[in-house]
């Protein structure tokens, strides 16, 4: 997904991102002998379709087309993979999967709600695909979640318009004082036997680790952290993996895309727990 609305303040560059974690990807091994001693990629039959055809920046155009490779994969019985491009691109993304997987839901890790209020001239940017998802009726709002939020905002009251809209969120706060594994057997608990759009933005990291993102924030998840968050995740039924708001010409020396490309190894494990394709190899 080669995309961003080309209207942050400050960061435009989520468009590379996907060239970004391909290129980290070659230093991501597929065997971790102590959790998952086995090949997802080979298990999956994992292949590499390339970049969806759009112009960053054209966003009703753009989310057509990500629509429309999404309705082809998800035709196929796939389960799609994708790398951001901004957070704007999973609003297309739960369109297609939402007539595909009836009572979708969403795992939403970031450290933005993502359902910020919009204006009628400038109804989509990076900031309200979750607040479209929720008045398109794409998801099943209640039993999806918001995980990780925190820090500084441009405006007043995003929890509770989130929360107004029918979000459960879960702070970053809350999520460090309760515990990983606590928070863990919750999402567990509420998405149980629903399918879940996985929606992983990367600035739920702290900067000292994915600096590379396009609206940073102190204070956020440590690598092992945000690792160990998606290994307690085993058991859901993921449907979509969906890794955004890498953005390379911020990043350094490519920390963002590298975690952002184990990230989606994690992720593919996930789906092989799943499938009952994780036995270690001989």
């Amino acid at each position: 997904m080669p995309f961003d609305c080309g209207t942050h303040p400050h960061r435009v560059g989520a468009r590379d991102g996907p060239t970004g974690i391909r290129l980290a990807s070659r230093l991501v091994r597929t065997y971790m002998p102590d959790t998952a001693d086995f090949d997802p990629v080979t298990r999956l039959g994992l292949v590499d379709l390339g970049d969806v055809a759009l112009t960053p920046g054209r966003i009703d155009d753009a989310f057509v087309r990500i629509e429309g490779a999404m309705d082809r994969l998800l035709a196929d019985g796939a389960i799609p993979v994708t790398m951001g491009g901004d957070g704007s691109v999973s609003l297309p993304q739960m369109r297609a999967l939402s007539k595909r997987h009836p009572g979708l839901v969403s795992l939403h890790i970031d450290s933005h709600t993502d359902a910020y209020p919009y204006t009628q001239d400038d109804r989509y940017n990076a900031g309200t695909q979750y607040t479209h998802a929720a008045e398109e009726k794409r998801i099943d709002v209640s039993r999806s979640l918001q995980v990780g939020l925190r820090g500084p905002t441009s405006e007043a009251g995003v929890f509770a318009f989130a929360r107004k809209l029918g979000y459960p969120l879960i702070p970053f706060d809350a999520l460090m004082q309760r515990g990983i594994p606590d928070v863990a057997a919750e999402i567990r608990r509420v998405m149980a036997g629903r399918p879940v759009h996985l929606c992983f933005d990367m600035d739920v990291f702290d900067p000292s680790c994915a600096p590379g993102v396009a609206t940073p924030v102190w204070g956020g998840l440590l690598a092992r952290e945000g690792l160990q968050l998606l290994r307690a995740l085993a058991g859901l039924d993921i449907v979509a993996i969906d890794v955004n708001t890498v953005s390379p010409p911020h990043d350094v020396n490519g920390l963002t895309a590298g975690l952002a490309a184990q990230v989606v190894y994690e992720a593919l494990v996930l789906v092989c727990r799943r499938l009952q394709l994780d036995q270690p190899e001989a």
